[in-house]
């Protein structure tokens, strides 16, 4: 079930990416820099994007291009700030 969410994130990412280059897909470990698919206003779109689509919050601290350099970068992101640390789910309950 995890694996089913992580590969729909993933595959969001991807959709993202080809957007906003022109359809050219990118591999999931492909550095976005080094491919020159990434400019400051791209990665300023993403983070934006990543906030809406998953829902999340990123802070000034998370603004480090390690988090947003790949798609698995992303994913991984995105996968950690879902999880409360300690591994703890809250419910309202």
């Amino acid at each position: 079930m995890a694996d089913d969410k992580a590969e729909d994130d993933k595959r969001l990412i991807r959709d993202f990416i080809a957007e906003h280059t022109h359809g050219v897909l990118v591999d999931d470990d492909e550095d976005l820099l080094a491919g020159g698919y990434v400019n400051s206003l791209f990665a300023v779109q993403m983070v934006l994007w990543v906030e809406r689509t998953f829902g999340i919050r990123v802070d000034g601290a998370d603004l480090d291009f390690a988090n947003f350099s790949s798609v698995d970068a992303v994913a991984a992101f995105v996968a950690g700030r879902r999880t409360p640390a300690g591994g703890a789910v809250w419910t309202s309950n």
